[in-house]
């Protein structure tokens, strides 16, 4: 028996003796409430993509594209000399292009991997849509629920201070 758990002695109990732990016993938690109670901290803060991340995704496409033009051109039997300026050049080519105008994929064309590009098409989305329906930049949600609020609050207090 360790520390007083479980029969002195197996012997003649029909058991092991081997003692487990109650598995389906759950411990109630000390935080019983799981969300912060102050509105301010759950306001939807949007995530920023990495500009390091995507810049790293940009120039990889682009070294792809730039070692299956290599590759297809090693096969044909073409000259070394001539690979490097065809690979070079298409790689001028594609940097230049890509500094210009990035890539201009929706998120639809985007795969569930790609979380920076994502959010980087959210963001580019949701500044449109401001745009178009003509909100400011500086609208905060339910700002116009505080200022009634506060109306309210400043009406009963001239109240209180006419009825003394």
């Amino acid at each position: 028996m360790s520390s007083n758990v479980g029969l002195s002695t197996p012997r003649g109990s029909g058991t092991s003796g081997y003692v487990q732990r109650n598995l389906s016993n759950l411990k109630p938690r000390d935080n019983f409430a799981p969300y912060p109670k102050d509105f301010d901290l759950r306001q939807h803060r949007q995530r920023q993509p990495d500009k390091d991340i995507l810049n790293h995704d940009r120039l990889r496409e682009i070294e792809v594209k730039v070692f299956d033009l290599r590759d297809k051109l090693e096969d044909e039997g073409v000259d070394e000399e001539e690979i490097e300026m065809q690979t070079e050049a298409l790689r001028k080519k594609l940097t230049a292009g890509s500094a210009e105008g990035g890539k201009n994929a929706g998120r639809s064309q985007l795969k569930p991997h790609q979380v920076h590009e994502l959010a980087a098409a959210k963001i580019e989305e949701s500044e449109k849509l401001r745009k178009a329906l003509g909100i400011r930049e500086d609208y905060e949600e339910g700002s116009h629920w505080k200022k009634q609020e506060e109306r309210l609050r400043d009406g009963t207090e001239e109240k209180i201070k006419e009825e003394r």
